[in-house]
């Protein structure tokens, strides 16, 4: 996939057959909509593209609007490349962009600028100034401006509704392992390790505080989780604990953290990438430490026999 960034007078190669959206998550019912869009170019010699924007829209909109996304700007490029998708226009979504109408829209960036044949629209999609108008009116649009318009069938899971949002609320109740089936991948958090105040040797659970490079990414539920470490290209299981830690403190800020199974590496100043596999259980307040040291080696138990179950089948 070739990705292409918007200016002023790009020049675009070929004719496309084209969608539009933000695609956060780049999930099953944006895949859904993909596979459509390379369908809809099968035997026309067209070639498939996608064009998003590297903001959410509402940001640059609403500037106390703080969005809980799934993918930073570099995940979702990175999701959509492996899709076999042709191009990916990328758009900077601007105040004065955002006073574009549909009509103008569709002939004087997707028709003259990108060169887009055929527009495909996600079944519940709106785009223009004030996304005030709907599929008919895109259609009427494109008859005359001579851009192909159709609207892509809704994806279905097992009865429920494929969406960013319905994804956000799976992760805000712990079920990374269904978020995971809507995604298509295991949902995961990147940052740095950073020092913390090292209690966790002392209990025998070292782990790596996580500082995050997009604060704007939604985090699980509080609790601890079964979880995949990546660091410099290994790959390490471990448990991973996001929550306030009440049994060493009444009130303390949030924190990310994880324990490496069999890894004694300095990490600091390290990226670190965690997988989310299996919620094991809620963040508790216990009466005494020990209590809490007991608790962790039955979490690390519980993962280690997550792990090689997943591994076995």
């Amino acid at each position: 996939m070739k990705v292409i960034y918007i200016d002023s007078s790009p020049f675009i190669e070929f004719e496309t057959v084209a969608t539009i959206g933000f695609f956060d998550g780049v999930h099953q019912g944006h895949r859904y909509l993909i596979n459509q869009l390379k369908n809809h170019t099968q035997e026309k010699g067209l070639k498939t593209a996608v064009i998003t924007f590297p903001v959410h829209p509402r940001k640059v909109l609403q500037d106390n609007y703080q969005p809980h996304l799934l993918n930073t700007f570099e995940e979702r490029i990175e999701q959509l490349s492996t899709l076999g998708i042709d191009y990916c226009y990328v758009i900077d979504f601007t105040p004065k962009f955002a006073e574009t109408t549909a009509k103008n829209f569709m002939q004087t960036i997707l028709l003259e600028q990108l060169r887009v044949k055929e527009l495909l629209i996600g079944y519940d999609h709106r785009f223009g100034k004030g996304r005030l108008n709907e599929y008919k009116h895109y259609q009427e649009y494109g008859k005359i401006c001579g851009i192909k318009v159709h609207q892509a069938e809704e994806l279905q899971c097992n009865e429920k509704h494929v969406s960013s949002t319905a994804i956000r609320h799976l992760l805000s109740e712990g079920k990374v392992e269904e978020a995971a089936d809507y995604l298509s991948y295991n949902y995961s958090l990147q940052g740095k390790v950073i020092e913390g105040d090292k209690l966790g040797r002392t209990i025998g659970f070292p782990t790596a505080n996580i500082e995050l490079n997009d604060k704007n990414k939604i985090v699980p539920k509080n609790g601890v989780y079964a979880v995949w470490t990546e660091i410099e290209g290994k790959q390490c299981s471990g448990m991973a604990y996001i929550g306030k830690r009440p049994t060493i403190l009444s009130e303390g800020e949030k924190r990310i953290e994880v324990h490496i199974f069999n890894f004694s590496q300095d990490i600091y100043g390290k990226d670190i990438r965690i997988e989310f596999m299996k919620f094991i259980r809620q963040d508790i307040r216990f009466s005494e430490q020990e209590k809490l040291q007991i608790q962790l080696g039955k979490d690390k138990i519980e993962s280690i026999n997550y792990f090689q179950h997943k591994i076995k089948s």
